[in-house]
């Protein structure tokens, strides 16, 4: 039947059957699924896309405000802003790989500042290795920062003075006092113990040499500290030579330069000299460290210049500072030993006395020390 309908009749009645099919698949709603079983999970058009984290947020925001075309000033702009070391570390690596741009020794300075500042020690060695192998131009500041950083840390001593030898062969950063001054407060680290101290000396002696060679003028700090590394290595001589050279430099000497001396002299065994110095000083109204007057009073004690060091020990005692119970024992009984025990205990009444820090155990510890020698002798 369908066969002998005309053809526009056949075709109205296929589009009215596919509108009805349409229809009533939209209307159709299904059975909701038993609360038992949840039904299966959608599945997505496409993959979620990995969340990014804050650092990676930062650093593809300044990599937008570094314009194309950046300077090595925009480039240290930008890790100075940095509050996170790692990042500035991440921009500065990035720019380093960009066309037409190289870090220079501002942008290298600035990054081992902030990584030395953040911790990030084997960050800072190892850009500071790039510089020394000649990633950037020489500069005097960078190459000071450099030492510095090299000896804040003990396995990298010698490689400051690898540093120092490069800037002696270079014309933009040559040694200045600042060099000098690092190096030497380096090598004074090392004077804790007498023998270890000659080992040492002989490249203090050097860097003095060198510094005058070059004609970089020592100032007073400096001073002191040859004068210091000459004295715990009892090369008085020496000493005394670099503190009659102070005037010729218009450096004014200080209470340490005459500590040094006094210590030092009298460790050597030329108290007289040493008891000189002192008085100098006093005279210009400088103070001595406490550990200078206490090895001036024993020496002077064991010269038996018994008046010369009850004077210092009352200086001491004037100037707020307490003698310890050592410098007390060596000064009393070695009157005692003298034969001035009397004079000893009078002595002893009057530290009571001047002494506030004198408490009752050391009081009775030295008279007690005190009426044994006496009974003794």
């Amino acid at each position: 039947m369908a066969l002998l309908l005309p053809r526009n009749i056949r075709a109205s009645l296929r589009r009215f059957s596919v509108r009805q099919l349409s229809t009533t698949t939209t209307l159709h709603h299904p059975t909701p699924p038993d609360s038992s079983h949840p039904p299966p999970p959608s599945l997505p058009n496409t993959p979620n896309p990995r969340t990014r984290t804050p650092l990676e947020k930062q650093f593809e925001t300044w990599l937008q405000t570094l314009k194309p075309g950046f300077t090595e000033s925009d480039v240290d702009e930008a890790l100075r802003a940095q509050s996170d070391p790692d990042l500035a570390l991440d921009i500065f690596r990035w720019t380093a790989q960009q066309r037409h741009y190289k870090h220079n020794h501002l942008t290298y300075l600035t990054m081992i500042e902030i990584a030395v500042s953040g911790k990030r020690y084997r960050v800072a060695e190892t850009l500071m290795e790039e510089v020394i192998a000649g990633a950037c131009p020489a500069s005097l500041p960078l190459f000071n920062t450099m030492i510095k950083f090299c000896c804040g840390r003990k396995f990298l001593f010698n490689r400051a003075f690898d540093i120092y030898k490069k800037m002696l062969k270079s014309q933009d950063a040559k040694p200045n006092l600042e060099t000098y001054a690092l190096l030497l407060n380096s090598l004074l680290r090392k004077f804790d113990k007498l023998n270890v101290c000659y080992v040492y000396l002989h490249a203090v002696r050097s860097l003095a040499k060198q510094m005058k060679a070059s004609g970089v003028i020592p100032d007073t700090f400096v001073l002191n500290m040859i004068i210091k590394a000459y004295s715990k290595s009892l090369d008085v001589g020496e000493a005394v030579r670099v503190f009659r050279e102070m005037g010729l430099y218009g450096c004014e000497p200080n209470n340490y330069t005459y500590s040094y001396l006094v210590k030092g002299l009298c460790e050597k065994g030329r108290v007289n000299q040493g008891l000189g110095f002192y008085r100098e000083m006093r005279g210009k109204g400088l103070v001595p460290k406490g550990s200078t007057y206490l090895i001036l009073v024993c020496s002077l004690a064991m010269e038996r210049m018994f008046e010369d060091a009850t004077e210092t020990a009352f200086d001491m005692l004037g100037n707020s500072m307490s003698p310890d119970l050592l410098t007390y024992k060596t000064l009393l009984e070695e009157m005692c030993r003298d034969g001035r025990g009397n004079d000893a205990l009078e002595l002893l009444e009057g530290f009571r006395k001047r002494d506030s820090f004198m408490n009752e155990k050391t009081y009775n510890t030295l008279l007690n020390g005190l009426h044994f020698l006496s009974r003794d002798l």
